[in-house]
Protein backbone atom coordinates (compact mmCIF):
# COMPACT_ATOMS: atom_id res chain seq x y z
CA UNK A 1 0.00 0.00 0.00
CA UNK A 2 1.05 3.50 -0.60
CA UNK A 3 0.49 7.11 1.21
CA UNK A 4 2.20 10.07 0.18
CA UNK A 5 4.10 11.67 3.85
CA UNK A 6 2.49 15.16 3.60
CA UNK A 7 4.89 17.97 4.82
CA UNK A 8 7.69 15.86 4.71
CA UNK A 9 10.74 16.71 2.61
CA UNK A 10 13.01 13.82 2.95
CA UNK A 11 13.66 10.47 3.92
CA UNK A 12 15.21 12.02 7.64
CA UNK A 13 12.05 14.07 8.14
CA UNK A 14 9.90 11.20 7.84
CA UNK A 15 11.64 8.67 10.22
CA UNK A 16 11.71 11.47 12.27
CA UNK A 17 7.94 11.69 12.38
CA UNK A 18 7.34 8.53 12.56
CA UNK A 19 9.87 7.96 15.82
CA UNK A 20 7.89 11.03 17.22
CA UNK A 21 4.01 9.84 17.06
CA UNK A 22 5.44 6.18 18.07
CA UNK A 23 4.04 4.56 20.94
CA UNK A 24 6.34 1.78 21.85
CA UNK A 25 7.27 -0.07 19.13
CA UNK A 26 4.05 0.90 17.14
CA UNK A 27 2.92 3.77 15.28
CA UNK A 28 -0.24 4.45 14.12
CA UNK A 29 -1.40 6.24 10.58
CA UNK A 30 -5.43 7.52 10.50
CA UNK A 31 -7.43 6.79 7.37
CA UNK A 32 -11.13 7.14 7.29
CA UNK A 33 -12.07 3.68 5.62
CA UNK A 34 -11.04 0.43 6.35
CA UNK A 35 -9.25 -1.10 2.51
CA UNK A 36 -11.32 -3.59 1.01
CA UNK A 37 -8.39 -5.76 1.14
CA UNK A 38 -7.33 -5.34 4.82
CA UNK A 39 -6.66 -8.75 5.54
CA UNK A 40 -4.41 -8.60 2.75
CA UNK A 41 -2.45 -6.06 4.00
CA UNK A 42 -1.56 -7.27 7.86
CA UNK A 43 2.37 -8.88 7.19
CA UNK A 44 2.64 -6.56 3.81
CA UNK A 45 4.41 -2.73 4.29
CA UNK A 46 2.87 0.73 4.26
CA UNK A 47 4.89 2.48 1.28
CA UNK A 48 5.39 6.53 1.59
CA UNK A 49 6.03 8.82 -1.04
CA UNK A 50 8.29 12.03 -0.36
CA UNK A 51 8.57 14.38 -3.06
CA UNK A 52 6.63 11.37 -5.92
CA UNK A 53 9.37 8.87 -5.13
CA UNK A 54 8.73 5.79 -3.10
CA UNK A 55 11.25 6.37 -0.43
CA UNK A 56 10.83 4.22 2.63
CA UNK A 57 8.50 1.35 4.04
CA UNK A 58 7.20 0.16 7.63
CA UNK A 59 5.54 -3.54 8.30
CA UNK A 60 1.80 -3.13 8.14
CA UNK A 61 0.77 -5.40 12.04
CA UNK A 62 -2.97 -4.92 12.10
CA UNK A 63 -6.29 -2.30 11.54
CA UNK A 64 -8.17 -0.73 14.40
CA UNK A 65 -11.55 0.58 14.69
CA UNK A 66 -11.72 3.57 16.71
CA UNK A 67 -14.48 5.24 18.45
CA UNK A 68 -14.80 7.55 16.09
CA UNK A 69 -15.64 5.73 12.96
CA UNK A 70 -11.75 6.40 11.88
CA UNK A 71 -9.29 3.11 11.38
CA UNK A 72 -5.90 2.93 12.91
CA UNK A 73 -3.37 1.47 10.57
CA UNK A 74 -1.18 0.05 12.84
CA UNK A 75 2.30 -0.38 11.83
CA UNK A 76 5.85 -1.18 13.70
CA UNK A 77 7.80 2.04 13.96
CA UNK A 78 10.62 1.36 12.09
CA UNK A 79 11.24 2.89 8.95
CA UNK A 80 12.62 0.79 6.14
CA UNK A 81 14.62 3.08 3.30
CA UNK A 82 14.38 1.39 0.04
CA UNK A 83 15.62 1.93 -3.38
CA UNK A 84 14.36 5.49 -4.62
CA UNK A 85 11.48 5.10 -7.32
CA UNK A 86 9.14 7.30 -9.13
CA UNK A 87 6.13 7.12 -7.95
CA UNK A 88 2.80 9.97 -8.46
CA UNK A 89 1.24 11.83 -5.73
CA UNK A 90 -1.90 10.66 -4.53
CA UNK A 91 -4.98 11.49 -2.25
CA UNK A 92 -5.42 9.17 0.32
CA UNK A 93 -3.66 5.41 0.29
CA UNK A 94 -3.29 3.07 -2.89
CA UNK A 95 -2.51 -1.06 -3.33
CA UNK A 96 0.86 -1.63 -4.74
CA UNK A 97 1.47 -5.19 -5.92
CA UNK A 98 4.60 -6.97 -4.91
CA UNK A 99 5.99 -6.78 -8.77
CA UNK A 100 6.08 -2.93 -8.05
CA UNK A 101 7.24 -2.72 -4.94
CA UNK A 102 10.43 -0.76 -4.93
CA UNK A 103 14.00 -3.22 -3.15
CA UNK A 104 14.85 -2.75 0.44
CA UNK A 105 18.77 -0.87 0.46
CA UNK A 106 20.08 -3.88 2.24
CA UNK A 107 22.70 -4.45 -0.75
CA UNK A 108 24.94 -1.67 -0.05
CA UNK A 109 25.36 -0.25 -3.52
CA UNK A 110 24.58 3.33 -2.05
CA UNK A 111 21.65 4.27 -4.39
CA UNK A 112 19.21 4.26 -1.36
CA UNK A 113 21.13 6.83 -0.46
CA UNK A 114 20.85 9.22 -2.99
CA UNK A 115 17.86 12.52 -2.50
CA UNK A 116 15.09 11.52 -4.64
CA UNK A 117 15.26 14.73 -6.42
CA UNK A 118 19.18 13.01 -7.82
CA UNK A 119 17.43 9.74 -7.78
CA UNK A 120 14.45 10.77 -10.40
CA UNK A 121 17.41 13.08 -12.65
CA UNK A 122 19.65 9.95 -12.70
CA UNK A 123 16.76 7.75 -13.74
CA UNK A 124 15.23 9.68 -16.27
CA UNK A 125 18.78 9.97 -17.73
CA UNK A 126 18.76 5.71 -17.36
CA UNK A 127 21.85 5.68 -15.36
CA UNK A 128 20.26 3.84 -12.48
Amino acid sequence: MTRVAVGCPDFASLEARIQMRAEGSEVRFTTRFKPKRADELVGGKLHFIVKHTLVGRVEILRFDEREDGRIDIVCVAALERVHPQPKRAHQGWRYLTDADAPKGVDDGDGIGELPPELYRELAELSLI
